[in-house]
């Protein structure tokens, strides 16, 4: 009896010790990247904002933000696991899920929609001494359209080309703020700004020289560029958003929307939509960015239209949105 009892006694002291040991009463927390966007640009923001509000408030979540190009960039490394978060337009999602990006005709599946952001519009941004009063003057002329691989720099290019100009002006593939500081000092013409409005780099731009804002609609509509790429909506970005814009500017915009890689559970997307826009979850994400005023729940999964996570679809339903055929987690 008195051997039993020591042998359970040793038992219990080296069950102890174990539980002790680092680790072994905690579970490792899930390590998520979260691809964002260029220095200046809207996407680094709202990546980096919701990046650190997950970490802080899901117990066994922690995310890194990463910076990246774009739109495209952030699509693919999704797709391959390379990140588990991510941006992008919707319109590129859309492309990429049917094998249509330019010279690239894999079909990127694997990439799904977690909840819209904020509309993107573009802002064709010139000095206003420079004798470029319409698009069609920009012939000949030194474009920055954002960096390679770069929403902004794709939507740019199938614009361009759909009214007639990418031959003949000369793109440009950098950042936002290398863009407008060129442009200010007479080494490019035109900045070409994909972005939530106001945004930094076109309100430094506004603040060094007088600009102004192209009209993207007229010549996009004489041309049929929005028949072509129906995820495309009018837009006015009004008079006074940026310093010496005095009037509105007619142009057009995507839908931003946070995605996710099929790989990533469901609970974890499901917990970390619940938290994003829960009434304080969108009150911070104004906090970091006024774009994100247009952060709803009744607008959710507005502008969607490629399948949503099951984790995504599981939150939305509940919340009483309707999903649609093409929303479908697949």
């Amino acid at each position: 009896m008195k051997m039993s009892t020591r042998f359970l006694a040793l038992a219990a002291v080296l069950l102890a010790g174990s539980l002790a040991l680092p680790g072994t009463t905690l579970a490792a927390k899930t390590r998520l990247a979260f691809s964002g966007g260029p220095e200046g640009g809207t996407f680094q923001y709202f990546s980096n904002g919701i990046s650190t509000r997950l970490s802080k408030n899901l117990p066994d979540v922690e995310v890194s933000n990463m910076a990246s190009a774009g739109s495209v960039e952030n699509l693919r490394r999704v797709n391959s696991g390379d990140a588990d978060f991510g941006i992008t337009y919707s319109g590129d999602l859309f492309l990429a899920r049917n094998g249509m990006l330019p010279q690239d005709a894999k079909k990127y599946e694997n990439t799904l929609v977690l909840g819209y952001l904020y509309g993107a519009p573009a802002h064709l941004v010139v000095l206003a001494n420079a004798g470029i009063n319409k698009v069609e003057d920009l012939a000949g002329k030194k474009v920055g359209i954002g960096p390679a691989g770069s929403g902004a720099a794709a939507s740019a290019q199938r614009y361009f080309t759909k009214v007639g100009l990418w031959d003949k002006i000369q793109p440009q593939f950098i950042g936002y703020s290398e863009a407008v500081s060129a442009m200010g000092d007479k080494l490019l013409d035109a900045v070409w700004v994909f972005a939530g409005f106001p945004n930094a780099s076109v309100i430094q731009a506004a603040a060094s020289n007088k600009v102004k804002i192209l009209d993207t609609v007229e010549l996009g509509n004489k041309t049929g560029f929005f028949t072509e790429f129906p995820f495309y909506a009018e837009v006015t970005i009004p008079a006074g958003t940026y310093s010496g814009v005095d009037v509105p500017t007619k142009t057009f915009q995507d839908s931003t929307l946070w995605v996710a890689g099929k790989h990533v559970k469901s609970d974890i997307i499901y917990n970390s939509l619940k938290d994003i826009y829960s009434p304080e979850g969108l009150e911070f994400m104004v906090k970091v960015s006024k774009a994100a005023r247009e952060m709803t729940v009744p607008d959710g999964i507005k502008g969607t239209v490629t399948p949503l996570h099951p984790g995504a679809e599981k939150f939305w339903t509940e919340q009483g949105l309707t999903i649609t055929p093409m929303q479908k987690s697949k």
